[in-house]
């Protein structure tokens, strides 16, 4: 008696029939289901007879780090360096305390190898049970001590890799966590490096790997695949109805047949029946098996995107809802403000006590004699502990280790305001600083253009692009250019010197207070363009430069370079009339649907060499809302901390940038702050607004107690003015006069300067499509430039030599003053070499 198998089910091993003996039918029974469940194919390794233990070896394989070993790392300066065991897995460098504790947990136990004999007793089957339940408390255990043991990770894929000296080296993920780590020797060293940077190129090719999938699977309609796909479930569904079918005819019969065995007579014949009737049974249990495998394989490689595709569909439905409800609350507010106001412009003060909505300030307003007085917070920090060393508490993982945060109030009280002389009060010849008077020039200066050409009107959908980039990070989305303006990163920079008389004002003051006083009013200065601009600029390619020479109008050159890729960052210097300044931009941004968070992590230096005044400071968050609903507009907010060092050492400000709110009574984008001596006593107070101007002011007398001292003030005066754009600057991006001139084509720059950067230009000309094509060739390019340095690196490595990081051309990294961080330092090459002409150290980046 035979049947032919369907479809996908298995023959019997061997090719032949088993035939069972004489025997009582409970053995009979025991024997076909053993024969039953020992047929069962292994999927996961082929039939192979030792596939268990070679599944458990492929899974210990992955288990195994990239590397692992014993290192010295910097915790503070009280334990110095301290022996951790490091291990460095899937693009992320761990740390413990012990090696048994983690080791314990990475080696996972060994699942028995499934024997099912005839004979096996019932007794087994609960000792591996036991056994079972046994190893997996024991997993979970040293899961749960390995979670209580790990001091601290880092992920590679956006960090920095930096070599000290001959054993030490440096990895930070651009100023939130830094790990200072000392090796053996060279060779140990060398060799924790380039698996490092090989583990740092496995990460981003991952992540850019997983980011593509992401947005193929949100931005596919899989329609007809979903078709197909539920399709073949259904025929794979029909198949397991068959196998069903045929399970309960095969089984019904053998049981008749058994049943049969036990009635006595021509037993040899009723065993031969029973056999094939097990045999039946067998296969068609064998083809059940396999459908049902065949379904889960189905299922499970289709589950994979379709539970991607439902969380995403599920974050962006949470987001939906968080927008709406936030407009919903604006639009609530704005109705009974609305109803609360009263057309009649001589409505009394009284009448509006109640209101707890004012209207915002408009743009070019002054800070009042009201606002001339107010309450500051100031942290009690100790010196320096704002520098990027292992103590700093945020920009390491030191162990053990808190930051200090409390707070002195201080309360500022102006007197004499309506004394005021009016000289006190005139800016520092900000007005005209742009234009400049020839006649007091000794050669002509050059004429530059006043205007770039009008914003084209292209239509976009917005959301259709910006719904998938929600909790992504701002640089690494590939946005088109119609979100952009004409200018590359690079030189919204250098904007930063729109207002560098300040700083000419601040070098000839003899006081240090009073000279940080003005070196404050310069970096609030820079933040006046983000009031109205809302454009993203270019993120500049690896190794593109922008020069800027304004020594013959305004006194000041300055070159930025593009050094890092993975995180972007960008390094500047510029020098002008007494002081030079540099910094190292790098930021951390995310896009969270209602609005834009850009947070700054680099530092920026000014130094004034006459006297050795050096002053450090790092930018506050800015933040760009709207993005979906009403009008973009940008608000910064946050505290800054300048820190005096070199002959300024412990003289430090303290400034706040207080956030929009439709609901305060004070000045809209107010900024205030109190400058203090060595012995943190408040010289000077600053007050203002980042859009239109900064008053600063000298404390005349001190009162009230040690806790909450007063401090009154003598006359304000104007350290900076904004200079408004044209009233039809809106045509062209908002832009002021000097970011007209940012991207103006120049002679003799260097061949990657962002003025020859191609789809730029096209933006600028109003040829928009053409931009976006080039923009998408040189990103490209890029992606191929780095995956060839990658393919360099692996293959050095795997021929045991060390392979160079990328080497900016410009700027070259050291060891700063005072901490262990590397940085990036001009090297003072890039003028001479624009007056020789020599540009041979320059990639080809366009």
């Amino acid at each position: 008696m035979s049947e032919t198998p369907m479809p996908g089910s298995a023959k019997p091993a061997g090719g032949s029939t088993p035939t069972l003996v004489s025997a009582p039918a409970s053995v009979v029974a025991a024997t076909a289901a053993t024969v039953v469940v020992s047929s069962v194919p292994n999927n996961s390794t082929g039939g192979n007879p030792n596939g268990s233990s070679t599944s458990v070896a492929a899974a210990a394989s992955q288990a195994e780090p990239d590397m692992k070993g014993w290192l010295l790392k910097w915790t503070n300066y009280l334990k110095g360096y301290q022996k951790r065991w490091f291990v460095l897995s899937k693009g992320v460098l761990s740390y413990y305390r012990s090696k048994g504790t983690m080791m314990q947990c990475l080696r996972a136990p060994r699942s028995p190898t499934r024997l099912v004999p005839s004979s096996l007793p019932d007794s087994n089957s609960n000792s591996s049970n036991a056994l079972m339940k046994k190893h997996s408390k024991k997993l979970k255990k040293n899961q749960a001590e390995m979670a209580h043991t790990c001091r601290g990770t880092i992920s590679l894929h956006g960090a920095l890799i930096h070599t000290v000296d001959s054993c030490t080296f440096v990895i930070s993920n651009g100023g939130t966590q830094t790990f200072h780590i000392k090796a053996a020797n060279e060779v140990e060293r060398q060799s924790w490096v380039t698996a490092l940077e090989l583990a740092k190129a496995k990460a981003i090719r991952a992540m850019e790997s997983d980011e593509e999938e992401e947005d193929n699977t949100a931005n596919t309609i899989p329609s007809e695949e979903l078709n197909l796909v539920v399709r073949e479930l259904t025929v794979r569904l029909e198949n397991l109805k068959t196998c069903y079918d045929l399970i309960t005819k095969h089984g019904t019969a053998l049981q008749r047949a058994l049943s049969e065995l036990e009635t006595g007579d021509d037993l040899a014949n009723k065993t031969k029946i029973v056999s094939e009737r097990a045999t039946l049974f067998r296969i068609s249990s064998n083809a059940m098996i396999n459908a049902c495998s065949d379904y889960l394989q189905t299922a499970q490689t289709q589950g994979h995107k379709w539970s991607k595709m439902l969380q995403h569909e599920r974050d962006q439905k949470l987001h939906l809802e968080e927008m709406v409800e936030q407009l919903a609350r604006q639009h609530s507010h704005l109705e009974q403000a609305a109803t609360r106001h009263r057309p009649n412009a001589t409505t009394s003060a009284s009448d509006d006590e109640d209101n707890e909505f004012y209207d915002a300030q408009e743009e070019g307003g002054s800070v009042t004699q009201e606002d001339s007085s107010f309450i500051l917070n100031i942290p009690v920090t100790t010196h320096h502990n704002h520098r990027r060393n292992s103590n700093d508490a945020t920009g390491s993982s030191s162990e053990g280790e808190e930051g200090n945060s409390e707070t002195q109030q201080v309360l500022v009280v102006a007197e004499n305001l309506d004394n005021m002389d009016v000289t006190d009060r005139i800016s520092v010849h900000s007005s005209q600083a742009l234009t400049p008077t020839l006649s007091n020039q000794s050669k002509v200066v050059r004429k530059r253009r006043t205007r770039v050409t009008d914003k084209p009107n292209y239509p976009l959908n917005l959301w259709s692009i910006i719904k998938n980039c929600i909790g992504k990070d701002l640089s690494k989305i590939p946005m088109p250019v119609n979100f952009n303006e004409p200018l590359s990163m690079l030189q919204r920079l250098t904007e930063d010197y729109e207002y560098a008389e300040i700083l000419d004002k601040a070098a000839q003051a003899k006081d240090t207070c009073e000279q940080l006083a003005y070196v404050t009013a310069f970096t609030v200065s820079s933040y006046s363009t983000t009031s109205n601009r809302t454009g993203k600029p270019f993120n500049p390619l690896l190794g593109e430069t922008y020069e800027c020479d304004r020594t013959e109008d305004l006194g000041w050159r300055c070159i930025n370079e593009q050094v890092s890729h993975h995180p972007p960052m960008a390094a500047q210097y510029c020098e002008g009339r007494g002081w030079r300044c540099w910094q190292e931009f790098t930021m951390t941004s995310k896009f969270r649907g209602k609005y834009i968070q850009i947070v700054p992590l680099g530092y920026t230096h000014v130094e004034f060499p006459a006297t050795g005044n050096k002053y450090t400071w790092r930018k506050v968050t800015t933040t760009v809302h709207n993005i979906i609903v009403g009008k973009l507009w940008v608000d910064n907010h946050g505290d800054m901390e300048i820190f005096g060092e070199g002959s300024a050492k412990g003289v430090k400000c303290h400034l706040k940038y207080l956030p929009y709110s439709y609901f305060t009574r004070d000045t809209q984008r107010r900024v205030k702050g109190v400058v203090m001596d060595s012995s943190n006593q408040v010289k000077w107070v600053i007050n203002g607004t980042w859009d239109t101007k900064i008053e600063i002011a000298p404390v005349t007398s001190t009162s009230g107690s040690m806790e909450n001292p007063v401090y009154k003030t003598g006359n304000y005066k104007t350290a900076w003015t904004r200079r408004m754009p044209p009233p039809d600057s809106d045509k062209y991006y908002n832009f002021t006069l000097l970011a007209c001139q940012l991207n103006e084509p120049e002679p003799i720059v260097a061949p990657t300067d962002s003025r020859l950067r191609p789809d730029q230009r096209l933006m600028e000309d109003g040829k928009w499509n053409e931009s976006n094509q080039e923009k998408l060739r040189l990103e490209e390019c890029q992606r191929a430039r780095r995956r060839q340095r990658e393919a360099e690196a692996e293959t050095a490595a795997a021929e045991g030599r060390p392979y160079p990081p990328y080497e900016p051309i410009w700027f070259g990294k050291e060891k700063e003053e005072g901490t262990d961080q590397l940085v990036h330092v001009y090297k003072g090459t890039y003028w001479d070499s624009k007056a020789k002409q020599d540009w041979s150290k320059c990639p080809t980046i366009f």
